[in-house]
């Protein structure tokens, strides 16, 4: 698309198109891949699980973030009364940890995601499932990591949309490389795929995931898992052979 962009001048594309009706489908595209990331946002701006004030950030920016917070950072390990300016070892954690929360853990909150592609379903109205995606995300609480993976349904429309694969394992980096909890963690990906695929006739999304912050600390509890699953459409009906499919096949019992 964008090597027909440049290729090409808007009144060119106007004579070659305006005749039909893939004019009008070239600017709906254009449109719709220039706004949809921003429309699948449903937390406050600022919150550790929303973007950043001015979202996205630029190289600038970030690295500017980072010389701030490896600053305080800094003045947390002086309070906790660490002598990391002369541990060989800890002389530059600060640095570290400033750089791993903007461009790692928290990568989702400053980074925009690439443009989503979809495609007519040409008829297909059946299920579409990928299993397993990895999933790294923070609990907002203690700042603790949730390690986990995302099994993601959704039931095409014959003539709505299907997305390109790789783009619902996007979906899931952009919203769990944030400060989270499990349970809108799950909504938030749930409700972006719903958004993309139009015409879909339901979206399922699974998470499995273990919580350091219940490992490490509090109860101790090493090899505890949490599952959430945020549905709608079909999925809903208990009985539903979409539901049975989605969940026999991810062997997770309902």
């Amino acid at each position: 698309m964008n090597e027909f962009i440049k290729n090409y001048s808007s009144s060119e594309i106007s004579t070659e198109f305006e005749s039909n009706q893939l004019f009008q489908q070239f600017n709906d595209d254009l449109v719709s891949k220039s706004k949809i990331i921003n429309n699948l946002e449903v937390v406050k701006t600022g919150y550790a699980n929303g973007v950043a004030e001015g979202y996205p950030l630029s190289s600038e920016e970030k690295d500017e973030m980072i010389r701030k917070a490896s600053h305080a950072f800094g003045l947390f390990l002086d309070a906790l009364k660490c002598d990391w300016q002369n541990d060989p070892n800890s002389s530059d954690t600060p640095n570290r940890v400033a750089k791993a929360y903007v461009n790692d853990l928290w990568a989702g909150r400053y980074n925009e995601m690439s443009p989503i592609t979809s495609f007519p379903s040409d008829g297909y109205d059946g299920i579409v499932i990928e299993r397993n995606i990895p999933l790294t995300s923070m609990c907002s609480h203690h700042h603790q990591t949730i390690i986990g993976v995302t099994h993601i349904g959704y039931i095409a429309g014959d003539s709505g949309k299907v997305v390109g694969l790789s783009k619902l394992n996007r979906i899931v980096e952009l919203f769990s490389r944030r400060g989270a909890i499990q349970e809108q963690l799950t909504s938030a990906i749930h409700n972006a795929i719903n958004s993309i695929t139009k015409g879909n006739n339901g979206v399922i999304v699974t998470i499995v995931a273990s919580h350091n912050c219940v490992s490490c600390r509090g109860v101790k509890h090493k090899g505890a898992e949490m599952v959430t699953t945020k549905a709608s459409g079909e999925f809903l009906e208990n009985n539903n052979i979409y539901r049975k499919e989605f969940f026999d096949s991810i062997k997770i019992n309902n």
